[in-house]
C-alpha cells in the first residue's frame, strides 16, 4: 500500500462542521501529492464513515485511522468495514490500531494488557470473514514490545510524540522492512516564543497522560521537562516549529533516523480546518 514519504494527520478532516468543507479539503491535500490522510480514534464513534468520507473526495492518497482503539472497535465490524471500503475504492484504507490505556479497556470491561489483547484483536482481524491483510493495518507502537510486535503481525508501526532519536530506535527493533511513520506536530510560525506557546496547549493535555509520560520519559526527557506544560526542550523536540524549511528539516531528519513516512499535524491558535498552513506546507509533500 502507497503512503509516500508524508502525509496529513488531522482531527479537523473529522470534527470539522461542515462536511463539504472536508470534502474539498481532502481533495485539495490529495492533489498537492500527500501521500497518506491520517484521521485519529478521537474516543470513537464512525471513524470508518468518517474515513469513507475522505475517501469519496480523493482519488490516489491512502486513507489512514491514526488511530482507533481497540476497545472501542469491534475486530469483527472493522474487518467487515474495512472489507466493504476496499471493494468500493481499492486498497486505499490502512487501519492504525492503539491499545489506548487501562481507563479505556476498563471501561469495555476488559483487562489492560496490551500485547495480549493487541495479539488478540489481529487473530480476530485473521479469522474474520474478509480479514484485513497485515499489510493493510499497522499499530501505535511506543515501547519496544509493541514495536517487534507490529513489525510481526503488521505493515509497521506509528508512533505518537516522539523524536528522531525514538524513530532510529524504532527501526532498529523493527528492521528494514515494515512501515514506520511517525506522528510529528508542527506549528507553522517563526516567531519562537508564540509558537512555543501554541506547542504548550496542544502538548499539555497529553502529558498529564500516564502511557504518554512514560513513554516521553524513556525517550529521555525527566519529571521536570513534563511539568507546567512541558519545557521548552520538551516542546521544541516533539513539536517542529517555524517555517517550512525548519519543519522540513525535522521530517529530513526522521527519515535519516529510519522513518518511512512523517504524519504532520498542524496546531494551530484557530478553529477549523488549517487550509492557510497545509497550503504553505504543500511542497512538503513530495
Amino acid at each position: 500500500m502507497y503512503i509516500g514519504k508524508t502525509g496529513i494527520w488531522s482531527p479537523e478532516l473529522r470534527l470539522h462542521r461542515d462536511p463539504v468543507e472536508i470534502h474539498e479539503a481532502a481533495a485539495e491535500l490529495d492533489q498537492s501529492g500527500w501521500g497518506a490522510l491520517w484521521i485519529p480514534g478521537l474516543g470513537g464513534g464512525d471513524i470508518l464513515g468518517d474515513a469513507e468520507r475522505l475517501l469519496r473526495a480523493t482519488a490516489n492518497t491512502t486513507v489512514a485511522t491514526g488511530v482507533l482503539s481497540i476497545w472501542r472497535h469491534p475486530a469483527a465490524e472493522m474487518a467487515e468495514g474495512h472489507a466493504r471500503l476496499r471493494k468500493a475504492y481499492g486498497h486505499r484504507l490502512l487501519l492504525g490500531l492503539g491499545v489506548s490505556d487501562a481507563a479505556a479497556a476498563q471501561h469495555a470491561g476488559g483487562t489492560y494488557r496490551p500485547l495480549a489483547a493487541l495479539n488478540g484483536y489481529l487473530d480476530a482481524l485473521d479469522l474474520a470473514k474478509d480479514p484485513v491483510p497485515a499489510d493493510e493495518r499497522l499499530v501505535a507502537a511506543m515501547g519496544p514490545k509493541l514495536t517487534e510486535l507490529a513489525g510481526r503481525r503488521s505493515a509497521g508501526s506509528h508512533p505518537f510524540l516522539v523524536t528522531p532519536e525514538f524513530t532510529a530506535r524504532a527501526r532498529a527493533v523493527l528492521g528494514s522492512g515494515p512501515v514506520l511513520a511517525p506522528y510529528q506536530a508542527v506549528v507553522v510560525d517563526t516567531d519562537p516564543e508564540r509558537a512555543r506557546e501554541t506547542a504548550r496547549g496542544f502538548l499539555s493535555p497529553f502529558i498529564r497522560m500516564g502511557h504518554y509520560a512514560k513513554s516521553l520519559l524513556r525517550q529521555g526527557f525527566t519529571e521536570e521537562d513534563l511539568s507546567e506544560g512541558g519545557s521548552d526542550r520538551l516542546l521544541d523536540a516533539v513539536v517542529a516549529r517555524g517555517d517550512v524549511d525548519a519543519i522540513g528539516e525535522r521530517i529530513r531528519a526522521h527519515h535519516d533516523a529510519g522513518a518511512t513516512h512523517v504524519a504532520l499535524h498542524v496546531i494551530g491558535r484557530g478553529e477549523g480546518l488549517p487550509l492557510a498552513e497545509w497550503r504553505r506546507l504543500a511542497p512538503l509533500a513530495h
